[in-house]
């Protein structure tokens, strides 16, 4: 009963390695801040939004790439109507943020692009989290306390960015594993 109600082929692989990304992601981002001038802003605000880019398809590449391996592995199909119904409530969301955060970047409101993505991307796990394992509604709250965190102090927005995207993730990843191998 609970595989017809639940997406149950998230693989905490997944969480590991969009962890990794977003660590990776998060260096560059420091390296390019680090290196940018005060008359560079524009460029450097587009070579973040680059990598920001890079980071979240590599790190749905392999979420969808070892969802569908385990889905395939246990018998199961991958899209069914629960998927499309856990995807519809990470998508809406994650799309009323991606706005947000365009009228940001367009309007060079940078310092409240961190805190927005960590936060609607925590209210679409939250959302989406009655789908499939109920720990990444725990994942998704501290992704919003990590945002609200950031929001107010927004000198510390990339370790945040790296905390929540990064390290949380990574924790999440190993606790799947263990949890549900």
């Amino acid at each position: 009963m609970e595989e017809s109600s639940r997406f149950l082929s998230l693989n905490g692989l997944s969480g590991v390695f969009a962890g990794i990304f977003a660590l990776f992601g998060s260096a560059i981002a420091a390296i390019a801040i680090h290196k940018a001038q005060t008359a560079e802003i524009n460029k450097l605000a587009l070579i973040l939004l680059l990598d920001a880019i890079v980071v979240l398809i590599a790190a749905l590449g392999i979420s969808i790439y070892l969802s569908v391996r385990k889905a395939t592995r246990n018998g199961l199909k991958a899209w069914t109507s629960i998927t499309k119904r856990m995807l519809l409530n990470l998508l809406i969301p994650l799309f009323s943020g991606a706005v947000l955060i365009l009228v940001f970047y367009l309007n060079s409101n940078y310092e409240y692009i961190i805190p927005s993505m960590l936060i609607f991307y925590g209210l679409a796990l939250v959302s989406a989290g009655k789908f499939t394992f109920g720990e990444i509604q725990y994942l998704g709250i501290l992704e919003v306390l990590i945002g609200i965190f950031a929001l107010f102090i927004p000198e510390y927005g990339l370790i945040s960015w790296a905390f929540g995207f990064g390290i949380l993730h990574i924790l999440y990843g190993l606790i799947m594993l263990r949890k549900y191998r």
